[in-house]
């Protein structure tokens, strides 16, 4: 029998990239989940309401032991949206699907401006006002800045390129950027640049107090840190998989 389509409004299906975080973890599976706690446990809601995709291209893994690794990220509040490098015989029903064609940066495109989104489970209704933000060009813009402080519980995420803060960035705020990140005020967050796979990128700030700083996905939390370069001018960057730093003059 031939069914007659009553409703011939079509149904809408677009593409659209969203930034992710990547974690690639490492035997031990044990120490490496030990390694995580302490990251999470410094950085309180670092992995809270973020989408986190599962590289396991480098890991010898059968699928009970992925299926216990999936598990234990699940009690720590890790979402984990799709795996990637996994051998087919890996999946079953029920996992996170396999992707791939990640790619280090997005497609480049005219961006109408950053993401700006509140970090953690808050409703939009309950977000903190949005970051108001200035291209540098119409086109092909490769950083923004924030003419503002950036506030607790926000987050200003700009995979193409640089961030200048002219303000500090508060405690339980964060900044994520594909290049560099700038911050001409009081860094007190969180302040990850080379999101997308750039070595090159640094942190600089006028006065350092952050909760975690990352470049190209190498972490230093506060206790990492120098007591001397606290509340100093300091610049970041990286050399091997060490984060560097030296106070500005």
């Amino acid at each position: 029998m031939t069914k007659v389509l009553t409703d011939t409004r079509s149904i809408r299906i677009k593409g659209r990239s969203f930034l992710a975080l990547v974690l690639s973890p490492e035997p031990p599976l044990d120490a490496w989940l030990t390694r995580l706690d302490d990251l999470a446990s410094r950085s309180a809601g670092f992995f809270l309401g973020r989408p986190v995709v599962l590289d396991v291209a480098d890991l010898e893994i059968d699928r009970a032991e992925l299926k216990k690794l999936i598990d234990e990220l699940g009690k720590r509040n890790v979402r984990i949206m799709g795996i990637e490098g996994g051998r087919p015989s890996l999946f079953e029903p029920g996992m996170p699907p396999a992707m791939k064609g990640g790619r280090p940066a997005p497609d480049f495109e005219i961006p109408a401006g950053p993401t700006v989104e509140p970090v953690g489970a808050a409703s939009p209704q309950a977000a903190a006002p949005s970051v108001q933000v200035e291209p540098q060009a119409a086109r092909a813009i490769s950083s923004i800045v924030i003419r503002e402080p950036v506030r607790s519980g926000q987050s200003v995420i700009f995979p193409e390129g640089d961030v200048t803060v002219v303000g500090s960035v508060a405690s339980g705020a964060e900044i994520i950027a594909g290049g560099s990140v700038h911050v001409y005020g009081t860094l007190r967050g969180r302040a990850l640049a080379g999101s997308v796979g750039n070595a090159s990128a640094r942190i600089f700030c006028r006065r350092l107090e952050a909760e975690l700083l990352a470049i190209d996905g190498v972490y230093k939390t506060a206790e990492d840190m120098a007591p001397n370069l606290r509340g100093q001018p300091v610049q970041l960057w990286l050399e091997g998989d060490s984060i560097m730093a030296e106070r500005l003059n």
